[in-house]
């Protein structure tokens, strides 16, 4: 269900602005959507994981926010990073 060390340091590596960045806006989506897809695949196994579900709905709600605020900081990085995870925005 979460993902593991090694992916995460995979999407840092390719979301990252320079060498030292590990938390910005565009790094916390990608960590973000990775964990959705996998919740969203364990849900589909287990329909009745309402514990699991509610989770779900608040790191949606948290990558909603996290896009907003980089819609309004920037929006050639909100573009950027919705094109490049392939969001529907």
């Amino acid at each position: 269900m979460s993902i593991t060390r090694e992916r995460k340091d995979e999407l840092i590596k390719t979301f990252q602005a320079d060498d030292k960045d590990t938390g910005s806006p565009e790094i916390q989506i990608a960590v973000l959507s990775e964990r959705i897809r996998n919740l969203t695949d364990h849900l589909r196994t287990h329909k009745k994981d309402n514990h699991s579900r509610r989770g779900l709905l608040k790191m949606v709600s948290r990558r909603s926010k996290l896009l907003k605020y980089l819609r309004n900081k920037d929006g050639e990085r909100y573009r950027s990073i919705v094109s490049r995870l392939k969001l529907r925005k």
